[in-house]
Order: C-alpha cells, then sequence, then structure tokens
C-alpha cells in the first residue's frame, strides 16, 4: 500500500505546488522528492516501531503518540534537507520564506498522515494477534474434540470384547466347537474395526456388513433367542459415522434380553429423509427388569459422540412404552 501511495503522493505534490504556488518545476519536484523521502522512512520506522511494541495495552496510544513524534522529527529534517538542497539556487529565497510560513500547515498534514499509518498499522497488528489467538483456541478446541471422540470410540471395543470372552469362556467346557466358531468370527470382526478406526464417515452399506459380523458373534452367544428383522428404505449414498450403530444394537439387545427365557424380536428401521438419515431400534422392554450395569458408554455415549461430530444435541432420542423401548439415531447427510 505504501509503494502505491508514493507516486500518487509524489505526483499530486509537484501538482499543488506547480499550479496552486506557482513555484517552477524544479522547485516543485524537489520539494516533492524531499518530502517523499522523509515522509517515506518516517513512515517504515513508524511501523517497525509499532510492530515492536510488545503488548496491546495502550497500543492505539502508543501509535499515535509516535506518529506525533515523528510528525515533529519529520518536518524538522524536511526543512534541513531542503535548506541544504535549494542552498546553491539563488532563486530558492522566496520558496524558504514560503516553506517557514506553511510549516504549520505541512506538520498538519504530516501529522494526520502519520496518525491514519499508526492506527492502520496498529489495528492491523491487533488483527493478527485476535487471529492467531483465535486459531490456537480453534485448533486446542479441534484437538480437545479429537481426544474427546478417540477416547469414546476406545470405550466400544472393551465393553463389547469383554461380554464376548466371558461367553468364549464359558462355552469353551461346554461346547468347544461354538467357542471356537466365536473366536473366529471375532477375530474377523476386530480386523474390520482397525480398518475403519481412521475413517470419518463410511457408507451405510458398508456399516450394515460390520453389524452383521456383530451379529454373528451375538448369535452365537444367544442362539435362536436373538432375532433382529431389518426394514430398509435409504439411498445406497447413505453415510453414517462409525462404531455409533453397534453401541444402541448392543444396547437392545442387552435391554431386550436380559431376564427373558423365550425368543426375543429386535426391530431395525432405515429410512432416508431429505438431507437426513433415521434409524429406528426397537426392542422388548419391561421397567420391572433392569440388566446388570454395565461399563456406562451406552447411548450416553453415543449422544456425545453425535454432539461433537455435528454440533446438535436432537440428533438421539429415545421412546419407551410397558412393552418396548425405541431408540432414534438420525445422521445429517451432507450429500444430499
Amino acid at each position: 500500500m505504501l509503494l502505491l501511495l508514493i507516486p500518487l503522493g509524489a505526483t499530486k505534490h509537484v501538482y499543488l505546488l506547480h499550479n496552486m504556488f506557482g513555484f517552477d518545476w524544479k522547485l516543485s519536484i524537489d520539494d516533492a522528492v524531499c518530502n517523499i523521502l522523509v515522509v517515506s522512512l518516517s513512515v517504515w520506522s513508524l511501523i517497525l516501531l509499532i510492530k515492536a511494541y510488545p503488548t496491546k495495552v495502550t497500543m492505539y496510544s502508543y501509535a499515535l503518540l509516535m506518529a506525533l513524534g515523528l510528525s515533529v522529527v519529520s518536518v524538522y529534517a524536511e526543512v534541513l534537507l531542503l535548506k541544504w538542497w535549494l542552498k546553491p539556487d539563488p532563486n530558492s529565497g522566496y520558496y524558504l520564506d514560503w516553506l517557514r510560513n506553511t510549516l504549520p500547515l505541512r506538520f498538519l498534514m504530516i501529522w494526520i498522515f502519520y496518525s491514519w499509518m499508526a492506527t492502520n498499522s496498529a489495528l492491523r497488528k491487533s488483527i493478527t494477534a485476535l487471529n492467531t489467538r483465535f486459531q490456537q483456541q480453534t485448533d486446542a478446541t479441534l484437538l480437545h474434540r479429537e481426544a474427546e471422540l478417540f477416547k469414546l470410540r476406545q470405550q466400544l471395543q472393551p465393553h463389547f470384547l469383554y461380554n464376548s470372552l466371558n461367553s468364549i469362556s464359558a462355552l469353551v467346557m461346554i461346547s468347544p466347537d461354538r467357542a471356537q466358531d466365536m473366536i473366529g468370527k471375532l477375530s474377523d470382526f476386530l480386523r474390520g474395526s482397525v480398518k475403519r478406526e481412521s475413517e470419518d464417515t463410511v457408507l451405510l452399506n458398508e456399516e450394515l456388513t460390520y453389524i452383521e459380523s456383530y451379529l454373528a458373534i451375538e448369535s452365537v452367544r444367544f442362539g435362536d433367542r436373538l432375532q433382529v428383522k431389518f426394514e430398509k428404505k435409504y439411498a445406497d449414498s447413505a453415510t453414517i459415522p462409525p462404531f455409533l450403530f453397534q453401541p444402541i444394537l448392543e444396547n437392545a439387545i442387552k435391554f431386550g434380553l436380559y431376564g427373558r427365557t423365550g425368543t426375543v424380536q429386535i426391530m431395525i428401521s432405515i429410512q432416508s429423509e431429505p438431507g437426513m438419515l433415521i434409524i429406528k431400534i426397537s426392542n422388548p422392554y419391561d421397567a420391572s427388569m433392569q440388566p446388570p450395569r454395565g461399563t456406562g458408554f451406552g447411548l450416553e455415549g453415543v449422544g456425545r459422540r453425535l454432539y461433537l461430530l455435528f454440533g446438535r444435541a436432537d440428533l438421539l432420542e429415545t421412546l419407551k412404552d410397558d412393552n418396548n423401548f425405541t431408540t432414534i439415531l438420525k445422521i445429517p447427510q451432507s450429500h444430499v
């Protein structure tokens, strides 16, 4: 910006001295050159002084004070430079008298210009500091968010793994073949989990394949008692954050089968709506029968993950009556 102001200021300076005050071209150009030289050095010094100011406290007062001081120095330096520059010129006497008479006006114009440059530099420094601070806070918030999301994801596998290992331990003695089958399914399931760990979102079809692996393990645990029925009506492009579906389904299995001896059916409805994927999971529910307390991940962890991912607290809803418990999961779809 300063490089643009220099030629514009010099041109205007020469024009005013020649056309308004009647000085010849040589005197007008000499005055303009000395003025631009002194002003440019002063503005450069002013910007460096403001940049070196160590704090934001009273920075604008400091900038205006520097502008005032440099204005005085600039006018004095400009007068000395012009006297030295024009001393050999016998025609400069009238000009030097005019220069002394117009010093207050010259000082006022220089002070206004320096004050503008000083406040502009101070404002830029404040904006830069605010942007830096905001970026640091944003980075810290993102790091905290990612750390919390990672922690929530890590809580899922131990929760499920403990239950599976307990089942395998029980099956080893009474049904070694089923225990071996469950170990193989668990190995495949955990391998798939590792591959998905770094993904922010996955296709719903991929997530359902993952869920089928999970249900295959649960079917070894519970046999024919567990029946899961799907109702699917969604677009192939539908996406979902990984590791959200499973804890809800695990919660439904835990509450649906605990304390029951017969067959239990869990209903899963998946539908696409404009901009939203709606997943409903319903399981039998008896308020008088409470399963053992788990690790605490459950629906609370899912709700927290949804809030961290989408910044909304209305994406997880639960409904219950005397016979059924329904969890409604809403996933915003950015591709719609």
